[in-house]
């Protein structure tokens, strides 16, 4: 029997203002509810803070920020994910963390010249799926070398 080539992957599927994102399930650690966060001074604007994650200091960033959207009230349906990204965990505020779905490769494109309101650079593609379109984040693009050092220092 011959190997077959991974023709789909999973991503968890969150959502931005009226945007649904996608990162590989792989980097994800868990999503949290939103909890206390306790603000850091001198960082980045998107930095909201750290939070206690079963004795572990995690550095959180605020995506609606992180991406210049407009602020939003945390809900019930808020999310903390927490993602493995430059040998780092980090905790990504979204407004809804709702879908584990697999993505058949050849439903991916390349990333269009303009999309949305994200920052092209963060993006890996655009998955089509049944009506809904999907932006596939690259999480080692989301921050920058000098802003992953900043979080490091802060997580100790």
């Amino acid at each position: 029997m011959s190997e077959q080539i991974q023709q789909e992957f999973k991503s968890i599927v969150f959502q931005l203002q009226d945007e649904e994102y996608a990162i590989p399930v792989q980097q994800v650690g868990s999503i949290e509810r939103m909890q206390h966060i306790t603000r850091v001074p001198q960082t980045a604007e998107f930095v909201k803070g750290v939070i206690n994650l079963r004795g572990v200091i995690t550095p959180i960033i605020d995506l609606r920020k992180r991406f210049e959207m407009d602020a939003a009230e945390f809900t019930d349906s808020t999310r903390i994910i927490i993602v493995y990204m430059n040998e780092l965990e980090v905790g990504l505020i979204v407004d809804a963390a709702y879908d584990v779905i697999d993505i058949p490769t050849e439903q991916v494109e390349p990333t269009p010249e303009v999309i949305g309101t994200v920052n092209v650079d963060y993006i890996e593609g655009v998955a089509k799926i049944d009506s809904r379109l999907l932006i596939l984040l690259d999480m080692e693009k989301v921050l920058a070398t000098d802003e992953i050092e900043q979080l490091k220092s802060i997580e100790g």
